[in-house]
């Protein structure tokens, strides 16, 4: 007879062993805290590295600035951007930390960032 062995079998099994190990080690394990971290970029301002821009705080780098050829016109989201006209030619360059989709332009005494997929990067 089979049956019998099977019906012991399914019978036997506790409640404890359905229970998953990862979801017991999980909630007995103590809940660690965490602490916010703000990188700081020695030689930029902090608005720059938060992702605020204020262009008045903003310096061109020495050396790696380059000029470029819009390819498309761009209407400013905020005081943080640079508006741009097809055709026109502008300074750019990159700062540290930021994000590489952007560069700082510059067309005479304005300055904000602008979208790279917008130039064509020259000399």
């Amino acid at each position: 007879r089979f049956s019998g062995t099977f019906v012991g079998n399914a019978e036997s099994a506790s409640p404890a062993a359905a229970t998953s190990p990862p979801a017991v080690a999980a909630a007995t394990l103590p809940a660690v805290p965490t602490i916010p971290v703000v990188p700081t970029i020695v030689g930029v301002p902090n608005s720059v590295a938060e992702g605020v821009l204020n262009p008045n705080e903003v310096k061109p780098p020495a050396s790696g600035t380059r000029r470029a050829r819009v390819l498309y016109d761009y209407e400013a989201a905020d005081s943080t951007e640079l508006a741009l006209l097809a055709d026109e030619m502008i300074t750019v360059y990159s700062l540290p930390g930021m994000d590489p989709d952007w560069l700082i332009g510059e067309r005479g005494n304005q300055k904000g960032k602008v979208p790279v997929t917008y130039l064509e990067l020259l000399s």
